[in-house]
């Protein structure tokens, strides 16, 4: 590990959201602690461990050390201000990355982020001397405490799971989630469950990011098994992939739109995702007489929007469930339990609780522009070019039509505009994209 992704880890503790209370003392919990909350993926191996005056390390989801920080927020928990995660998420295992949780086990705002950029840059932490080195704990309990929680939502029906005798093939794609996922399958009632690249080595048996184009051997293990549906995460297991009893993808789209169909269909409130995700959430809070919100693209702004309209389930369109009754974080594990819950009562196959919903398909690409092209002017003339939409640029720029859409946003590290487009058929989605697609490189030259 570099010493750059050991200074980021060395003041984690000290960057941090704004909204971190200065003193967490009451009659019932110790006084916060500046402690760090380590969490390994097993993904590329950790060489160097950072020195802190606490931390508690292990292999775990994100979602669960999530869950572990909230709680910890609550009062319910030994105390913690921040978290540091090794991973790299969905990309391949020769990536490794960090994210970071402020105190309530939220990813930190994006000016804590740039906060802790310009301090790494300026070398502006230090490391604890030899005789101040601080200790290590190991939390064995943090996935079952996060099963528990689980369980005790009041819409998490188990008894009624375990009456629909469900047989599950499950695809933990050597990670973490190899572990979580069958466990909570079990503590659910599930007694059927078919595991695929559930050994979490670390060792990616396929591309890990949980798209249909990936888990083939997964939709084959629903056939030859005899399945009622297939589960596949991501390594961070805030991801959540379906594949029906056919073999065939359900949509990553609509992982949210069959949960928040359950949650509504219980209690009435607003609903969330970001600019990127599909129309059908939105067609579903009209069912439900609720009002749809969406937001920028990203966890954080989903989480912020969700607060600010008190919405009752949010998430994002690629299969990310945020479930505010447990946490305010996209997790899979909730989502696999409200879902089973949601079959198990309306005594229906996925298959057919997906013919419930609008049809819509996504189309998604790319534009390579090279350097010294002026990406905001591009974006200017394409809103002058398409000025019969309805223009959001919150996030890029978005043109929405009446049956489609398609999103343009930028590339933080890449000077590319990544292209995304909905519509009613494949065809319409692709046209469209390749349309908007066309105006660019007339204007560039760039094919």
């Amino acid at each position: 590990m570099g010493s750059d992704c050991k200074g980021l880890l060395a003041l984690a503790a000290r960057a941090r959201d704004s909204d971190t209370p200065k003193s967490l003392e009451s009659p019932e919990r110790k006084p916060a602690k500046p402690w760090l909350l380590l969490m390994m993926q097993p993904s590329s191996p950790l060489t160097e461990v950072p020195k802190s005056q606490k931390n508690i390390r292990g292999l775990a989801s994100t979602t669960n050390r999530q869950h572990t920080v909230d709680k910890a927020s609550r009062g319910l928990a030994t105390c913690l201000s921040c978290q540091v995660i090794i991973t790299a998420s969905h990309n391949p295992g020769n990536w490794n990355a960090l994210k970071f949780l402020n105190h309530k086990g939220e990813f930190i705002s994006p000016d804590a982020g740039k906060k802790i950029l310009e301090l790494a840059q300026e070398d502006a932490y230090s490391y604890a001397e030899v005789d101040a080195l601080g200790d290590y704990s190991f939390d064995a309990e943090g996935l079952q405490e996060h099963i528990s929680a689980i369980k005790d939502l009041p819409l998490v029906r188990p008894d009624e799971i375990k009456k629909r005798g469900f047989k599950i093939a499950v695809d933990g794609v050597n990670s973490s989630g190899g572990i979580a996922i069958p466990k909570l399958l079990l503590e659910l009632g599930v007694r059927d469950v078919v595991q695929l690249n559930c050994d979490p080595t670390g060792n990616f048996a396929h591309d890990p990011e949980p798209l249909p184009k990936n888990l083939q051997d997964l939709c084959k293990a629903v056939i030859d098994n005899n399945c009622d549906l297939g589960i596949s995460v991501d390594p961070d297991v805030d991801r959540l992939a379906l594949i029906n009893e056919k073999g065939e993808p359900f949509g990553e789209e609509y992982t949210l739109v069959a949960v928040a169909d359950y949650i509504l269909n219980n209690k009435k409130g607003a609903v969330v995702s970001n600019m990127s995700s599909s129309r059908a959430l939105r067609d579903l809070a009209i069912k439900h007489g609720v009002e749809y919100h969406s937001s920028p693209v990203g966890e954080v702004h989903v989480v912020h929007k969700m607060k600010d309209v008190g919405a009752v389930i949010g998430g994002e369109g690629n299969g990310g469930v945020v479930y505010p009754d447990l946490h305010y974080g996209r997790d899979a594990l909730v989502g696999v339990a409200l879902l089973l819950s949601h079959l198990a009562l309306e005594e229906k196959s996925i298959s057919e609780l997906k013919s419930d919903y609008e049809d819509y398909f996504i189309f998604k690409d790319k534009i390579e522009l090279g350097d010294g092209v002026d990406i905001q002017s591009i974006l200017e003339w394409l809103k002058k070019e398409f000025d019969d939409a309805e223009i959001d640029e919150r996030d890029g720029v978005k043109f929405d039509f009446k049956d489609s859409w398609a999103h343009l946003r930028r590339s933080n590290t890449e000077p590319i505009i990544r292209i995304y487009a909905e519509g009613r058929s494949e065809a319409d989605a692709q046209n469209l994209a390749e349309r908007v697609k066309s105006h660019v490189q007339d204007l560039t030259g760039k094919k």
